[in-house]
């Protein structure tokens, strides 16, 4: 007997509800720069492009996902570097390619084990978003990735900057895409700050119709390796003699000052198993992740081991103590060789690591 056909309702149906009872995001409307802006924006577009596309060319670093820019390969890179640094990427991305080499594969796994291979990158809503994402491309969609920017924001997880980028560079649509690289670039090459639906309409006349995956890598390309936040190397940039600032535009916003809070851990090892604790499913933070119990301010014990942990804007200093659990105490023993299957907390990661648990 054949499987009745797999459909968003049936295979997740709480995700898909939930997520069509939102308005699907609209990405910008894009106008025509205003009056005042063109009046102040003496930037020759045509050597403009040609100087960052040469550039680019001569420069571009060697990523793996550039190596076969599929749909899938490129949703997958845009949504691991959300809010990620591409050197924190390069590991997991590999790793998870390797296990999900395909939207099917990705759309038959547990969520368990799409969380497990993401534990570390942090963010973990965007793994959970991908997962679902992959059951509608994979079941609803017989595995075809959207061609169109438009199309793809009706997928979990994918915004304006994520589809434009993926539209641009997988199926080279002239659509431009703007992350916080390119915003600080374009607010420096015109001298001005730029946001909102004007810093995308910008971008959009800069953009190279007939490279415009590989113009808008070069310009998040040049924002991360050159048009560096506190020390741009304007020296280097095939773009300087057209940039009004040509360094700082200045500071608009005071930085975000880090909290700072101590925590402790409890490290129970016995006979190649560690006792881990599983986070409530209906916790605001890491919902369902696998975690060392958390221990009480004034918990008694000696730390083997301190480590730093940032969160956002909080800065952790966390204890890890070494110890014996009570009896009946709520969690399970899990053996070493399992534990990386496991969808574990970051901070749980980097403390197992320390303590060369694995």
């Amino acid at each position: 007997m054949k499987n009745p056909r797999l459909t968003c309702d049936t295979v997740w149906p709480q995700i898909a509800s939930q997520w069509r009872k939102k308005q699907i995001p609209k990405g910008p409307t894009l106008k025509p720069m205003s009056r005042k802006l063109q009046s102040s924006c003496a930037v020759p577009a045509v050597r403009f492009r040609r100087n960052l596309l040469h550039w680019f060319d001569g420069h571009k670093r060697d990523l793996p996902w550039r190596k076969n820019p599929s749909p899938y390969h490129t949703w997958i890179s845009e949504i691991m570097l959300q809010q990620t640094r591409v050197s924190a990427v390069l590991g997991y991305y590999e790793r998870f390619m390797h296990r999900f080499p395909t939207v099917q594969k990705l759309a038959a796994a547990r969520q368990s084990s799409v969380l497990a291979a993401w534990s570390g990158l942090g963010y973990y809503r965007r793994a959970r978003m991908l997962h679902a994402a992959a059951k509608v491309v994979a079941y609803e969609r017989s595995g075809r990735f959207p061609a169109t920017a438009a199309e793809q924001r009706a997928l979990p997880g994918i915004g304006p900057y994520t589809s434009a980028a993926i539209a641009s560079i997988a199926f080279g649509e002239p659509v431009a895409a703007v992350d916080g690289n390119v915003e600080r670039l374009l607010q420096r090459l015109f001298g001005k700050r730029i946001n909102g639906g004007e810093l995308w309409r910008v971008a959009q006349d800069l953009l190279s119709r007939t490279r415009p995956g590989d113009f808008n890598q070069a310009m998040m390309e040049l924002g991360a390796t050159l048009c560096l936040p506190r020390r741009p190397r304007c020296h280097l940039c095939p773009i300087s003699s057209m940039c009004v600032t040509r360094g700082e535009l200045g500071h608009a916003r005071h930085p975000i000052r880090q909290s700072r809070r101590d925590i402790r851990y409890a490290l129970d090892w016995r006979k190649e198993s560690v006792f881990l604790v599983k986070r409530d499913k209906a916790a605001a933070l890491m919902p369902g992740m696998w975690e060392l119990p958390e221990m009480s301010a004034n918990a008694s014990g000696d730390p083997c081991l301190t480590i730093r942990h940032s969160i956002t804007v909080t800065d952790y200093r966390v204890h890890v103590i070494r110890c014996e659990l009570p009896a009946g105490a709520a969690g399970r023993w899990v053996q070493n060789s399992q534990i990386t299957r496991l969808p574990l907390t970051g901070l749980t990661r980097k403390i197992l690591r320390a303590a060369k648990v694995i």
